[in-house]
């Protein structure tokens, strides 16, 4: 007897999320020794985490037993959050795993079946996966051309049942931030919650967390996964108003972060020196493969570019450089992305040259 029929219909509607490749897999399919790749497909540090995150686990495991649960709503952590982002703990809640248990939480809170919510693309696959899991509709509004944000298109959108309107600035594949005056129209115009996905945004000229004193509808989610380097401890954090925080609580699964992920990002909160090693090395990182990889390359605030390789296919493209042991992201399972734009991590400098070398060899000039 089949058990299909026990899953939610609309689970089948749900794409699946498509990670980055990993070095293993590349190793075996192609031959290559693993110490010769290098992944620059998954926006991770270069640099690893901090020195004293890892310090802080190695200790964390001689003073603790494994066997005790660690806070409930990880207090210590949004403590140590508080100092790091200005913002007083009744406005900040920690998540796991990562910022897409944040999302989640969010989801359950205020989708009901058939609501709607509403994502420019192209961008993060996960906001439609988490929204569709939820009972709730999307609702897509594309970008322009340069990847930029038409408020209006996007409050044109809106219907009674739209419950949350999704925005990532820097935004996932592209790297742009929104204009702040098209946020204050959304945030302001909107009946429903607007959450700004900033992933990215320690590498940004700037932030959006000031303006959730502003609007009592905006959430700020954050992680520890890109500039902290901590993105195997899945850690997230949300800035948000108060009011909506304590209806949060209710709902928010108790004990998500383990006692480690909270142990390493405390740690890696107070290490400001490695923070901006990463970030330094992100923002010459990007501007070196902006100037010499011979495709159009977009501008970026994140630790990454868009590179599109047109007239030529990003897979074919993609497929050339993993068989010279490089791997970066092929775009096309972003929905509105197209067939031709590759998202590369900022690597080393040593890594950046070589994948500068590698799109040489592939331009058609």
């Amino acid at each position: 007897m089949s058990r299909r029929n026990l899953i939610k219909d609309g689970i089948k509607n749900i794409p699946e999320y498509v990670p980055g490749k990993t070095i293993d897999e590349i190793a075996l399919s192609y031959g290559l020794d693993p110490d010769t790749i290098i992944k620059l497909g998954s926006n991770e540090n270069p640099l690893g985490p901090s020195p004293e995150a890892v310090d802080a686990l190695d200790r964390y495991k001689h003073l603790y037993q494994l066997s005790v649960y660690p806070s409930a709503d990880s207090g210590e952590l949004v403590e140590a959050l508080s100092g790091y982002t200005g913002y007083p703990e009744s406005n900040i809640v920690a998540s796991g795993p990562g910022m897409d248990g944040l999302i989640d939480n969010l989801m359950r809170l205020v989708i009901s079946q058939g609501d709607e919510v509403i994502i420019p693309t192209p961008t993060f696959s996960y906001y439609e996966i988490a929204a569709r899991a939820n009972g709730a509709v999307p609702v897509f509004v594309k970008r322009d051309n340069e990847f930029q944000i038409d408020s209006e298109s996007v409050l044109k959108a809106e219907t009674p049942r739209t419950k949350m309107i999704f925005i990532c600035s820097p935004n996932n594949p592209s790297g742009d931030l929104i204009d702040e005056k098209k946020l204050r129209r959304i945030a302001e115009s909107t009946k429903g919650l607007v959450f700004v996905d900033e992933a990215y945004v320690e590498f940004a000229d700037r932030n959006m967390a000031n303006l959730v004193d502003d609007y009592d509808n905006l959430i700020i989610g954050r992680t520890f996964s890109k500039a902290f380097g901590l993105a195997g401890m899945r850690i997230g954090y949300g800035i948000m108003p108060k009011w909506l925080k304590s209806e949060y609580m209710r709902i928010s699964t108790p004990f998500n972060l383990s006692g480690p992920s909270i142990t390493a990002g405390i740690a890696a909160l107070s290490d400001t020196k490695h923070l901006k090693q990463s970030v330094e090395l992100a923002r010459k990182g990007r501007k070196y493969l902006k100037d010499n990889i011979p495709f159009n390359v977009y501008n970026s605030q994140a630790n990454f570019v868009l590179v599109d390789v047109a007239p030529q296919k990003a897979k074919d493209v993609c497929e050339r450089l993993l068989e010279e042991g490089i791997i970066v992201r092929d775009c096309t399972s972003f929905r509105d992305a197209g067939d031709s734009l590759i998202r590369v991590t900022v690597g080393t400098k040593d890594q950046n040259k070589r994948v500068v070398e590698a799109f040489k060899n592939q331009y058609p000039g």
